[in-house]
């Protein structure tokens, strides 16, 4: 079943104003005739099967399914790595279930991205929630200073700052031994060359708890996959879903 991503004011009186470019998609990429059926997320948790028309298309019914999403969100503070990693690394990601992305500007950043690069993100980030059939497209903020993002933060939250040296306990470990709660999950990834003193000082100062991933340097594309595995893995873990 084709899948595609609309917004909630395109739904009214059981119609899908469709746009002319997902009309476009629908009737001459995918080829769908009239009256042919394909399922729209409107990104916020809902789902619906439709009908191809002449302009747009009709809904059928709400779509009932199993919510692959979890229970909590999970927060993704990644520092932008160097030319169009943060690509791979939102479509990554998106299919592991984050809720939210901010891409963060730290001491060590390079890459200062255009507003261009922010809406080819968000696409990615939606285009990526259909593949893996997800029900909600995942937020991708505007890239800020990392002291504006430690800020903003939701509160209560369980807060993890991964660095790679030093004596730290492992993501998996603590999660494990931590009970299950509705808190928030907010992942902080750091640049290459790693975290300054400076921001991992911020970081304990706005409650994060420092955290390893293992033995192995990871590159800052590879780290947020790894992170994510390890909490996705433990959330369904505690909830004792198969």
């Amino acid at each position: 079943m084709q899948r595609i991503t609309i917004t909630p004011s395109q739904v009214h009186d059981n119609q899908i104003a469709l746009t002319t470019e997902q009309h476009h998609y629908l009737t001459h990429v995918i080829r769908l005739r009239t009256d042919d059926e394909f399922e729209a997320i409107d990104g916020t948790g809902a789902c619906y099967l439709a009908a191809i028309t002449a302009t747009g298309a009709q809904v059928i019914r709400i779509a009932i399914a199993i919510s692959p999403e979890f229970f909590q969100p999970i927060v993704l503070i990644c520092a932008l790595p160097k030319g169009n990693n943060f690509d791979d690394l939102v479509r990554a990601c998106t299919e592991l279930g984050v809720t939210t992305i901010i891409p963060a500007i730290s001491d060590r950043t390079l890459l200062n991205p255009s507003p261009q690069k922010l809406q080819r993100w968000r696409k990615i980030a939606q285009e990526a929630a259909e593949q893996s059939e997800r029900l909600v497209v995942p937020t991708i903020e505007e890239p800020q200073a990392l002291k504006t993002i430690f800020g903003g933060l939701i509160d209560p939250a369980a807060k993890y700052l991964c660095e790679a040296r030093g004596e730290h306990p492992h993501l998996l470990t603590i999660l494990q031994s931590t009970e299950a709660t509705d808190l928030p999950i907010i992942i902080a990834i750091g640049p290459e060359g790693g975290w300054t003193d400076g921001e991992i000082e911020l970081a304990i100062e706005h409650d994060f708890q420092l955290v390893s991933l293992g033995a192995r340097i990871l590159r800052t594309i590879t780290a947020p996959i790894v992170a994510l595995s390890i909490v996705c893995a433990a959330i369904d873990s505690a909830r004792n879903i198969d």
